[in-house]
Protein backbone atom coordinates (compact mmCIF):
# COMPACT_ATOMS: atom_id res chain seq x y z
CA UNK A 1 0.00 0.00 0.00
CA UNK A 2 1.13 3.37 -1.06
CA UNK A 3 1.72 5.41 2.18
CA UNK A 4 -0.06 8.71 2.68
CA UNK A 5 3.24 11.17 3.73
CA UNK A 6 2.61 14.95 5.98
CA UNK A 7 5.45 16.43 5.42
CA UNK A 8 6.56 20.07 7.42
CA UNK A 9 9.08 22.21 7.20
CA UNK A 10 10.94 22.71 3.56
CA UNK A 11 11.51 19.50 2.13
CA UNK A 12 14.95 17.72 1.46
CA UNK A 13 14.79 15.72 -1.26
CA UNK A 14 16.90 13.02 -0.35
CA UNK A 15 15.28 12.44 2.95
CA UNK A 16 11.51 12.40 1.16
CA UNK A 17 13.18 9.47 -0.74
CA UNK A 18 14.36 7.76 2.22
CA UNK A 19 10.63 7.93 3.82
CA UNK A 20 8.74 6.98 0.71
CA UNK A 21 11.00 3.64 0.53
CA UNK A 22 10.35 2.78 4.09
CA UNK A 23 6.78 3.16 3.42
CA UNK A 24 6.02 0.71 0.98
CA UNK A 25 4.81 -1.50 3.40
CA UNK A 26 3.01 1.22 5.53
CA UNK A 27 -0.28 3.14 5.48
CA UNK A 28 1.22 6.67 6.83
CA UNK A 29 3.94 8.43 7.62
CA UNK A 30 5.60 11.80 8.73
CA UNK A 31 8.58 13.90 8.47
CA UNK A 32 8.74 16.64 10.91
CA UNK A 33 9.91 19.91 9.92
CA UNK A 34 13.91 18.86 12.04
CA UNK A 35 14.11 16.13 9.10
CA UNK A 36 17.02 15.02 7.41
CA UNK A 37 18.81 11.69 5.58
CA UNK A 38 19.56 9.09 8.24
CA UNK A 39 20.48 5.71 7.99
CA UNK A 40 17.89 4.15 5.68
CA UNK A 41 15.55 5.76 7.33
CA UNK A 42 15.38 9.60 8.14
CA UNK A 43 16.14 11.61 11.13
CA UNK A 44 12.72 13.48 11.92
CA UNK A 45 10.55 10.90 10.57
CA UNK A 46 7.76 8.25 11.48
CA UNK A 47 6.25 5.69 9.79
CA UNK A 48 2.96 3.57 10.12
CA UNK A 49 2.96 -0.06 10.27
CA UNK A 50 0.04 -2.65 10.88
CA UNK A 51 2.51 -5.51 10.91
CA UNK A 52 5.68 -4.80 10.63
CA UNK A 53 8.23 -3.68 12.87
CA UNK A 54 11.67 -1.84 11.95
CA UNK A 55 14.83 -2.63 13.39
CA UNK A 56 16.65 -0.11 10.88
CA UNK A 57 13.75 2.56 11.22
CA UNK A 58 14.73 2.54 15.26
CA UNK A 59 18.11 3.02 14.09
CA UNK A 60 21.51 2.32 16.19
CA UNK A 61 20.98 4.53 19.50
CA UNK A 62 17.63 2.32 20.30
CA UNK A 63 15.74 5.07 23.09
CA UNK A 64 17.63 7.89 22.57
CA UNK A 65 15.89 10.51 24.26
CA UNK A 66 15.54 13.34 26.16
CA UNK A 67 14.82 14.35 30.04
CA UNK A 68 14.26 17.75 31.63
CA UNK A 69 13.80 18.26 35.25
CA UNK A 70 12.97 21.57 36.94
CA UNK A 71 14.58 22.26 39.87
CA UNK A 72 13.56 23.69 43.41
CA UNK A 73 16.71 26.31 42.70
CA UNK A 74 17.42 29.34 40.78
CA UNK A 75 20.36 29.81 38.57
CA UNK A 76 21.34 33.21 40.63
CA UNK A 77 21.83 30.57 43.60
CA UNK A 78 24.65 28.13 41.92
CA UNK A 79 27.92 28.70 40.82
CA UNK A 80 27.53 27.54 37.29
CA UNK A 81 31.48 26.73 36.66
CA UNK A 82 32.09 25.17 39.33
CA UNK A 83 28.85 22.82 39.21
CA UNK A 84 30.12 22.19 35.38
CA UNK A 85 33.58 21.21 36.13
CA UNK A 86 31.93 18.83 39.00
CA UNK A 87 29.86 17.23 35.80
CA UNK A 88 32.64 17.23 33.72
CA UNK A 89 34.41 15.40 36.21
CA UNK A 90 31.84 13.01 37.38
CA UNK A 91 30.05 11.73 34.36
CA UNK A 92 31.43 10.14 31.92
CA UNK A 93 31.33 11.07 28.16
CA UNK A 94 32.57 9.74 24.90
CA UNK A 95 31.97 6.50 22.88
CA UNK A 96 33.11 3.10 25.11
CA UNK A 97 33.68 4.81 28.40
CA UNK A 98 32.83 3.15 31.48
CA UNK A 99 30.82 5.08 34.68
CA UNK A 100 33.95 6.60 36.84
CA UNK A 101 31.34 5.71 39.58
CA UNK A 102 29.62 2.36 38.84
CA UNK A 103 25.84 2.17 39.83
CA UNK A 104 23.23 -0.86 41.02
CA UNK A 105 19.78 -0.54 39.33
CA UNK A 106 16.77 -3.14 38.52
CA UNK A 107 17.39 -2.82 34.95
CA UNK A 108 20.76 -4.81 35.08
CA UNK A 109 19.10 -7.99 36.73
CA UNK A 110 16.29 -7.82 33.96
CA UNK A 111 19.55 -8.28 31.57
CA UNK A 112 20.97 -10.82 33.07
CA UNK A 113 17.65 -12.96 33.34
CA UNK A 114 16.70 -11.66 29.76
CA UNK A 115 15.61 -14.91 28.02
CA UNK A 116 16.92 -13.74 24.70
CA UNK A 117 20.74 -14.77 25.35
CA UNK A 118 22.97 -12.04 22.94
CA UNK A 119 21.44 -9.38 24.91
CA UNK A 120 22.28 -11.30 28.66
CA UNK A 121 25.74 -12.03 27.36
CA UNK A 122 26.21 -7.92 27.31
CA UNK A 123 25.83 -7.31 31.02
CA UNK A 124 29.19 -6.69 31.66
CA UNK A 125 29.22 -4.10 29.11
CA UNK A 126 25.47 -2.55 30.08
CA UNK A 127 27.22 -2.36 33.95
CA UNK A 128 30.00 -0.30 32.63
CA UNK A 129 28.26 2.65 30.69
CA UNK A 130 24.99 2.69 32.87
CA UNK A 131 25.45 5.76 33.61
CA UNK A 132 27.62 7.64 30.90
CA UNK A 133 26.34 10.07 28.30
CA UNK A 134 28.17 8.84 25.02
CA UNK A 135 29.50 11.45 22.18
CA UNK A 136 28.16 13.23 19.12
CA UNK A 137 25.28 15.38 20.00
CA UNK A 138 24.43 13.30 23.66
CA UNK A 139 24.82 16.04 26.31
CA UNK A 140 24.35 17.08 29.66
CA UNK A 141 23.25 20.81 29.80
CA UNK A 142 21.77 23.39 32.86
CA UNK A 143 18.96 26.21 31.97
CA UNK A 144 17.61 28.76 33.02
CA UNK A 145 13.65 29.74 31.92
CA UNK A 146 11.36 32.69 32.31
CA UNK A 147 11.12 32.99 36.45
CA UNK A 148 14.97 32.51 36.53
CA UNK A 149 14.32 28.54 37.76
CA UNK A 150 17.28 25.85 37.17
CA UNK A 151 17.05 23.38 34.90
CA UNK A 152 18.86 20.23 34.17
CA UNK A 153 18.24 18.98 30.62
CA UNK A 154 20.16 15.71 29.32
CA UNK A 155 19.99 13.91 25.48
CA UNK A 156 21.27 10.34 25.50
CA UNK A 157 19.74 6.48 24.69
CA UNK A 158 20.74 3.35 25.33
CA UNK A 159 24.90 3.59 24.85
CA UNK A 160 26.94 0.41 23.70
CA UNK A 161 24.03 -2.42 24.62
CA UNK A 162 21.64 -0.61 22.33
CA UNK A 163 23.80 -0.14 19.68
CA UNK A 164 24.71 -3.56 19.92
CA UNK A 165 21.26 -4.99 19.67
CA UNK A 166 20.08 -3.09 16.77
CA UNK A 167 23.21 -4.40 15.02
CA UNK A 168 22.72 -8.17 15.94
CA UNK A 169 19.06 -7.99 14.56
CA UNK A 170 20.04 -6.25 11.54
CA UNK A 171 22.17 -9.39 10.97
CA UNK A 172 20.18 -11.80 11.87
CA UNK A 173 17.64 -10.21 9.03
CA UNK A 174 20.16 -11.49 6.38
CA UNK A 175 20.40 -14.58 8.05
CA UNK A 176 23.85 -13.61 9.68
CA UNK A 177 24.65 -14.23 13.16
CA UNK A 178 23.80 -11.98 16.24
CA UNK A 179 27.36 -11.40 16.54
CA UNK A 180 27.82 -10.48 12.43
CA UNK A 181 28.33 -7.39 11.11
CA UNK A 182 25.06 -6.55 9.14
CA UNK A 183 25.86 -5.93 5.40
CA UNK A 184 25.54 -2.19 4.39
CA UNK A 185 24.99 -1.32 7.98
CA UNK A 186 27.00 1.86 7.14
CA UNK A 187 24.69 3.06 3.82
CA UNK A 188 22.67 5.80 3.92
CA UNK A 189 20.13 4.08 1.34
CA UNK A 190 20.20 0.57 3.05
CA UNK A 191 16.85 -0.86 2.07
CA UNK A 192 14.51 -0.48 5.26
CA UNK A 193 14.77 -3.72 7.56
CA UNK A 194 11.36 -4.89 8.16
CA UNK A 195 10.28 -7.82 10.46
CA UNK A 196 6.77 -9.59 11.39
CA UNK A 197 5.52 -8.71 14.39
CA UNK A 198 4.51 -12.31 14.49
CA UNK A 199 7.24 -14.47 13.27
CA UNK A 200 9.96 -14.91 16.45
CA UNK A 201 12.68 -12.94 14.82
CA UNK A 202 9.96 -9.90 15.47
CA UNK A 203 8.55 -10.72 18.46
CA UNK A 204 12.54 -11.12 19.75
CA UNK A 205 13.18 -7.48 18.66
CA UNK A 206 9.77 -6.13 19.94
CA UNK A 207 11.28 -7.66 23.58
CA UNK A 208 14.88 -6.75 22.93
CA UNK A 209 13.86 -3.42 21.78
CA UNK A 210 12.31 -2.75 25.23
CA UNK A 211 14.56 -3.71 27.12
CA UNK A 212 16.98 -1.20 25.60
CA UNK A 213 14.61 1.28 26.52
CA UNK A 214 14.25 0.58 29.63
CA UNK A 215 18.19 0.52 30.11
CA UNK A 216 18.43 4.07 28.22
CA UNK A 217 15.44 5.48 30.86
CA UNK A 218 17.43 4.49 33.84
CA UNK A 219 20.69 5.85 32.15
CA UNK A 220 19.50 9.13 31.74
CA UNK A 221 17.91 9.00 34.96
CA UNK A 222 21.03 8.30 37.04
CA UNK A 223 22.95 11.01 35.11
CA UNK A 224 19.94 13.59 35.72
CA UNK A 225 20.31 12.38 39.97
CA UNK A 226 23.94 12.47 39.82
CA UNK A 227 22.87 16.37 38.23
CA UNK A 228 20.50 17.16 41.13
CA UNK A 229 23.24 15.59 44.02
CA UNK A 230 26.16 18.17 42.16
CA UNK A 231 24.25 20.87 42.44
CA UNK A 232 22.26 20.05 45.77
CA UNK A 233 18.81 20.44 44.40
CA UNK A 234 15.68 18.72 44.12
CA UNK A 235 13.15 17.77 41.11
CA UNK A 236 10.21 19.28 40.88
CA UNK A 237 8.60 18.55 37.70
CA UNK A 238 10.43 16.66 34.68
CA UNK A 239 9.20 15.49 31.25
CA UNK A 240 11.09 12.21 29.59
CA UNK A 241 10.37 10.84 26.42
CA UNK A 242 12.21 8.31 23.49
CA UNK A 243 12.64 9.80 20.18
CA UNK A 244 14.30 6.47 18.63
CA UNK A 245 11.73 4.01 19.15
CA UNK A 246 8.66 2.00 18.15
CA UNK A 247 4.93 1.79 19.88
CA UNK A 248 1.86 0.11 19.43
CA UNK A 249 -0.25 2.61 19.11
CA UNK A 250 -3.72 3.70 17.27
CA UNK A 251 -4.32 6.14 14.64
CA UNK A 252 -7.54 6.31 12.39
CA UNK A 253 -9.23 3.63 14.36
CA UNK A 254 -6.10 0.94 13.98
CA UNK A 255 -3.64 -0.28 15.22
CA UNK A 256 -0.38 0.57 13.81
CA UNK A 257 3.41 -0.32 15.02
CA UNK A 258 4.78 3.15 14.88
CA UNK A 259 8.18 4.14 13.93
CA UNK A 260 9.81 7.33 15.01
CA UNK A 261 13.11 7.59 14.39
CA UNK A 262 14.81 10.92 15.94
CA UNK A 263 11.00 11.99 16.17
CA UNK A 264 9.31 13.14 19.37
CA UNK A 265 5.40 11.57 20.59
CA UNK A 266 3.20 14.19 21.44
CA UNK A 267 -0.17 13.29 22.28
CA UNK A 268 -2.73 15.37 23.01
CA UNK A 269 -1.19 16.76 27.02
CA UNK A 270 1.97 14.66 26.54
CA UNK A 271 4.75 17.26 27.38
CA UNK A 272 7.95 17.06 26.09
CA UNK A 273 11.92 18.62 26.41
CA UNK A 274 12.85 19.53 23.02
CA UNK A 275 16.54 20.39 22.96
CA UNK A 276 18.25 22.97 20.43
CA UNK A 277 22.07 23.65 20.44
CA UNK A 278 24.75 24.68 22.66
CA UNK A 279 23.56 28.31 22.02
CA UNK A 280 20.46 28.60 21.74
CA UNK A 281 17.01 27.97 23.87
CA UNK A 282 15.02 24.96 24.01
CA UNK A 283 11.65 24.02 24.80
CA UNK A 284 9.51 21.97 27.01
CA UNK A 285 6.08 21.90 24.89
CA UNK A 286 3.02 19.78 24.84
CA UNK A 287 0.85 18.03 22.43
CA UNK A 288 -2.77 20.04 21.08
CA UNK A 289 -5.70 17.83 19.83
CA UNK A 290 -6.86 18.67 16.41
CA UNK A 291 -7.25 17.07 13.46
CA UNK A 292 -3.46 17.82 12.07
CA UNK A 293 -1.93 16.51 15.44
CA UNK A 294 -3.97 13.66 14.03
CA UNK A 295 -2.56 13.39 10.76
CA UNK A 296 0.94 13.75 11.85
CA UNK A 297 0.41 10.68 14.07
CA UNK A 298 0.78 12.71 16.90
CA UNK A 299 4.57 13.58 16.37
CA UNK A 300 6.88 16.43 16.49
CA UNK A 301 10.26 17.36 16.21
CA UNK A 302 13.25 16.01 18.65
CA UNK A 303 15.65 18.97 17.98
CA UNK A 304 16.55 21.67 15.15
CA UNK A 305 17.65 19.20 12.45
CA UNK A 306 20.84 19.50 11.11
CA UNK A 307 22.24 21.49 7.75
CA UNK A 308 25.34 20.22 7.61
CA UNK A 309 27.24 17.14 7.61
CA UNK A 310 29.44 16.35 10.56
CA UNK A 311 32.52 16.26 7.67
CA UNK A 312 31.09 19.26 6.00
CA UNK A 313 31.17 20.90 9.96
CA UNK A 314 34.65 19.78 11.19
CA UNK A 315 36.34 18.04 7.97
CA UNK A 316 37.52 15.08 7.44
CA UNK A 317 39.57 13.74 10.46
CA UNK A 318 41.68 10.67 10.07
CA UNK A 319 42.03 8.25 13.33
CA UNK A 320 44.30 5.68 14.49
CA UNK A 321 43.76 3.06 17.48
CA UNK A 322 41.20 5.61 18.72
CA UNK A 323 43.26 8.77 18.63
CA UNK A 324 43.02 11.44 16.23
CA UNK A 325 46.08 12.12 14.14
CA UNK A 326 45.03 14.45 11.15
CA UNK A 327 42.17 16.58 10.23
CA UNK A 328 41.76 18.52 6.97
CA UNK A 329 38.93 21.02 5.61
CA UNK A 330 35.95 22.09 7.26
CA UNK A 331 34.23 25.23 7.40
CA UNK A 332 33.65 25.67 11.23
CA UNK A 333 35.97 27.32 12.97
CA UNK A 334 35.48 26.24 16.86
CA UNK A 335 37.89 28.41 18.54
CA UNK A 336 35.10 31.43 17.43
CA UNK A 337 32.48 29.19 18.44
CA UNK A 338 33.34 29.00 21.64
CA UNK A 339 34.68 32.31 22.05
CA UNK A 340 30.45 33.21 21.27
CA UNK A 341 29.55 30.58 23.63
CA UNK A 342 31.90 32.17 26.41
CA UNK A 343 30.15 35.68 25.24
CA UNK A 344 27.29 34.56 25.61
CA UNK A 345 27.79 33.50 29.21
CA UNK A 346 27.23 29.84 29.10
CA UNK A 347 29.79 27.35 30.44
CA UNK A 348 31.04 25.12 27.55
CA UNK A 349 32.74 21.83 28.22
CA UNK A 350 33.68 19.48 25.63
CA UNK A 351 31.88 19.99 22.27
CA UNK A 352 33.50 20.04 18.61
CA UNK A 353 32.94 21.95 15.35
CA UNK A 354 30.44 18.96 14.14
CA UNK A 355 28.41 19.92 16.72
CA UNK A 356 28.34 24.07 16.51
CA UNK A 357 25.11 25.42 16.44
CA UNK A 358 25.70 26.88 12.75
CA UNK A 359 25.39 22.95 11.93
CA UNK A 360 21.65 23.41 13.42
CA UNK A 361 18.78 24.85 11.86
CA UNK A 362 16.33 27.49 13.71
CA UNK A 363 14.71 25.18 16.25
CA UNK A 364 12.12 28.40 16.53
CA UNK A 365 11.42 28.21 12.85
CA UNK A 366 11.21 24.60 12.94
CA UNK A 367 8.76 24.99 15.92
CA UNK A 368 6.64 27.07 13.77
CA UNK A 369 5.65 24.78 11.38
CA UNK A 370 4.44 22.52 14.24
CA UNK A 371 2.49 25.33 16.39
CA UNK A 372 -1.28 23.88 15.20
CA UNK A 373 0.00 20.29 16.83
CA UNK A 374 2.17 21.42 19.83
CA UNK A 375 2.36 24.76 22.35
CA UNK A 376 5.33 25.78 24.05
CA UNK A 377 5.16 25.68 27.93
CA UNK A 378 9.13 27.13 28.81
CA UNK A 379 11.61 28.53 27.19
CA UNK A 380 15.23 27.31 28.70
CA UNK A 381 18.06 29.51 28.13
CA UNK A 382 21.67 27.44 28.27
CA UNK A 383 23.95 28.36 30.87
CA UNK A 384 25.98 25.40 30.77
CA UNK A 385 26.84 22.99 28.59
CA UNK A 386 28.82 19.55 28.49
CA UNK A 387 30.11 17.03 25.84
CA UNK A 388 32.04 14.61 24.57
CA UNK A 389 35.33 16.91 23.37
CA UNK A 390 36.26 16.93 19.60
CA UNK A 391 38.87 14.46 20.61
CA UNK A 392 36.52 11.73 20.89
CA UNK A 393 36.25 9.12 18.55
CA UNK A 394 32.71 8.03 17.79
CA UNK A 395 32.22 5.80 14.79
CA UNK A 396 28.36 5.61 15.32
CA UNK A 397 27.58 9.62 15.41
CA UNK A 398 24.31 10.36 13.53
Amino acid sequence: MKAKIKTYGETDPAALKQIQNCSQEADYAVLCADHHVGYSMPIGGAVAYKNHVSPSGVGFDIACGNKAVMTDMNVKDINVKKVMDEIALKISFGIGRVNPEPVEHPVLEKIENTDFKPQKKMITLASEQLGTVGSGNHYVDLFEDEKGRLWIGVHFGSRGFGHRTAMGFLALAQGLSFESKPKNADSMDMAPVLLDIHSELGIDYIEAMNLAGEYAYAGRNIVVNKVLEIVGAKSLFEVHNHHNFAWQEEHFGEKYWLIRKGCTPAFPGQQSFIGSNMRDNSFIIEGIDCNESKEALYSTVHGAGRILSRTQAAGKRKWKKGKLISVTGGIINFQKVREDIRDKGIELRGGGADEAPEVYKNLNEVLNYHQNTVKILHRLKPVGVAMAGEDIYDPYKD
